[in-house]
């Protein structure tokens, strides 16, 4: 278990290095571009907020279903022991 967190945990960090980098990468190219007005910088910026936030929602949201699923089938998995445990319990 602990390997796995181990692997999560690089993985998450290699992730997040690479999503800084292309924001500073992203930010210098916008600030060291003459040739595109003010106003334009700031709405790709704005734009690249805003998709940014909007897949982390997505993500979170997926994951949110994903755990409810499984919360779901883990009760009906232990309703469904109890009541063949209580068959057997009775014919005995």
């Amino acid at each position: 278990m602990s390997t796995n967190r181990n692997e999560n945990s690089l993985i998450l960090f290699v992730n997040f290095a690479g999503v800084a980098l292309a924001y500073g990468l992203l930010g210098v190219s916008l600030w060291l571009s003459v040739d595109v007005p003010l106003a334009t910088k700031g709405f790709w910026g704005m734009g690249i907020v805003l998709l940014t936030i909007s897949l982390i929602n997505v993500v979170k949201y997926k994951f949110d279903m994903r755990i409810a699923e499984d919360r779901i089938s883990r009760i009906e998995e232990a309703r469904n022991e109890k009541m063949l445990e209580e068959a057997l319990n009775t014919d005995l």
